[in-house]
């Protein structure tokens, strides 16, 4: 998983709010009927074509509520899955498996379907030199997941936030009064408070990207809501001396068009906020 030295952190962070969140003062339906030390088994059926993703997670969830919990794996994430076929089965106390359900899917079948979309994608990249990034456009409180489905299904995690790059982009340089500045004070910021933090700065048109070659003190330029000719033009006139990210208007349908380009990457909210959740369902796995 990304960033491992705070990933599991940060996933037990959103986990205990979100067993707080759906628990409040008790999951009283099933301390009502549930003796609290019966243990039992569940099995995740799925029902839809896709790429899995979240079984990890699943197994983080439900170790973080029992300790002696027992997850059977039957799929890994990133594998690909169709109707009838069995994700995992959990061995645990009843209590654990109902209070922790509705979690697990929600996680899984939303991750699944971001992983689905994004090797949708990522397969019309195959050949090509150019690598999918993700967006900020992420539900809140739910970035970390939906950025790892993105990983599994073959993409790659642009900025976790606004904290581990500088991206100048067109309101930032407006406010600023324009491009040199809002690249040169940047560049002195990074200098003086953030040593070796990369800076990216958008171009609205092929005089914007002139400019930034002039000015240079970048690492990345992105070349926003450009055809694929005005691509082409960019890139000969970078001529490899800047990394390079197209974005707007980019679709699966044109999106090989671009990457046939040679841009080194091209970024794309859309795997997440357009992506489809797979159905999933956690079954009890009753012995007759």
């Amino acid at each position: 998983m990304n960033h491992p030295e705070t990933f599991g952190e940060k996933l037990h962070q959103l986990i205990e709010n979100a067993l707080a969140e759906d628990i409040g003062d008790g999951d009283h339906t099933t301390l009502a009927c549930i003796d609290p030390k019966a243990k039992g088994k569940a099995i995740l059926k799925i029902k839809d074509n896709g790429i899995l993703a979240g079984i990890d997670v699943a197994e983080k969830i439900f170790s973080y509520s029992d300790s002696t919990s027992i997850l059977k794996k039957f799929k890994q994430d990133g594998d690909e899955i169709q109707p009838d076929e069995i994700g995992f089965e959990i061995e645990a106390k009843i209590y654990t498996i109902l209070t922790c359900e509705r979690l697990v899917l929600n996680c899984m079948q939303r991750m699944s379907g971001i992983a689905t979309l994004t090797k949708k994608y990522t397969d019309k990249l195959k050949g090509y030199h150019t690598k999918l990034l993700d967006t900020r456009k992420t539900t809140p409180n739910f970035r970390l997941l939906e950025k790892e489905a993105v990983r599994i299904g073959g993409g790659y995690n642009h900025r976790f936030g606004l904290y581990d790059m500088i991206m100048l982009k067109d309101n930032h340089i407006d406010y600023c009064g324009g491009l040199e500045p809002a690249i040169t004070k940047a560049w002195r910021y990074v200098q003086e408070k953030k040593p070796g933090l990369k800076i990216e700065v958008e171009t609205r048109s092929i005089e914007d990207v002139k400019k930034v070659i002039r000015i240079g003190k970048v690492d990345r330029i992105m070349l926003d809501n450009f055809s694929v000719n005005e691509i082409k033009e960019a890139l000969t006139l970078i001529d490899g001396a800047y990394e390079t990210e197209a974005s707007g208007g980019i679709n699966f349908q044109n999106i090989e068009s671009y990457a046939a380009t040679g841009v080194d990457f091209i970024s794309s909210g859309a795997i997440i906020h357009q992506a489809k959740s797979l159905d999933l369902s956690l079954k009890a796995d009753i012995i007759q």
